[in-house]
């Protein structure tokens, strides 16, 4: 093994597309992180026909901040009430069928209450919360991107169990931006330090704590990036325009990335374990 960097920062994203937690340590399940009850995007918002809805579409859900306590998710947000909900859903809850990317997957119903909380939150048409649970079954990385292997699973996450980005990337993009942007614009799960830019790109395979992992494609950014962590509003150029300017893929690759700029990376999970801020990232040679 040869040092490739050091673990920062740490996120899990319990509900996709609200705010990170940002944790200590964390089990990294083949199915991404997981820090007590949160598990890495397996709540997520949707619409009463099962389609999936993010940030995308709603960019102040951005602004909802999830945390555990007593095996319940609790949910606050600006001008709302604290709204708590068991993790350990009642079986009569209803299982839904939901749209992420294309594809089919499952989730519970988290119930009224919780749905018209973010309806009234997002002052929108009605949406649903739903938990994915251990039974169901996983959306495959592979049907999403090709270059994934048959065994990579995940649950509401766009493709991956695990992304990493470097702070000297996020540095080296700011170096180049009237407004800085923050790290919370992109969501990783692991931010990296003493590495330079973009060498996170090359990563094959690395060793972090007990955990081995393995790099799969970079990451191909989207409008999100553009919503404004603190404020929720969304401003459609930066920082894609920018990435954009420089971080474009190779032409080999655009059947994969299309336009897209490509900004952190994709990784598997070979071996399970933990992992806290201050582990050493090991490239395996």
């Amino acid at each position: 093994v040869q040092r490739g960097g050091t673990v920062l920062k740490l996120f899990v994203y319990p509900v996709k597309s609200c705010r990170g937690v940002a944790v200590r340590r964390a089990q990294v399940t083949p199915m991404g992180l997981r820090s007590g009850e949160l598990r890495d995007r397996f709540w997520l918002v949707t619409k009463e026909d099962g389609h999936m809805v993010t940030a995308r579409q709603e960019p102040r859900l951005v602004l909802i901040s999830v945390s555990c306590e007593n095996g319940h998710l609790t949910l606050e947000a600006p001008e709302m009430e604290k709204l708590c909900l068991p993790i350990k859903l009642p079986r009569k809850n209803p299982v839904q069928n939901c749209r992420v990317f294309g594809l089919d997957i499952q989730g519970r119903d988290c119930g009224d209450e919780v749905a018209q909380w973010i309806t009234t939150f997002l002052n929108s048409e009605p949406y649903r919360l739903v938990h994915f649970e251990p039974s169901m079954v996983p959306r495959k990385s592979k049907d999403i991107i090709n270059l994934f292997r048959t065994t990579d699973e995940v649950a509401y996450p766009d493709c991956s169990p695990v992304l990493i980005l470097s702070e000297a990337s996020l540095e080296d993009l700011n170096s180049r931006m009237e407004k800085k942007v923050k790290i919370e614009n992109f969501r990783p799960n692991i931010l990296v330090t003493d590495c330079s830019a973009f060498e996170e790109d090359t990563w094959e395979e690395i060793l972090i704590g007990d955990v081995e992992m393995k790099g799969t494609v970079c990451c191909a950014r989207c409008i999100l990036t553009t919503v404004n962590p603190d404020t929720g509003v969304l401003d459609r150029k930066e920082p894609l325009e920018t990435l954009k300017s420089y971080r474009l893929c190779d032409p080999s690759e655009r059947h994969i990335h299309k336009s897209s700029p490509l900004f952190g990376r994709y990784f598997a999970v070979d071996k399970t374990g933990t992992i806290q801020v201050g582990d050493p990232v090991y490239k395996m040679v």
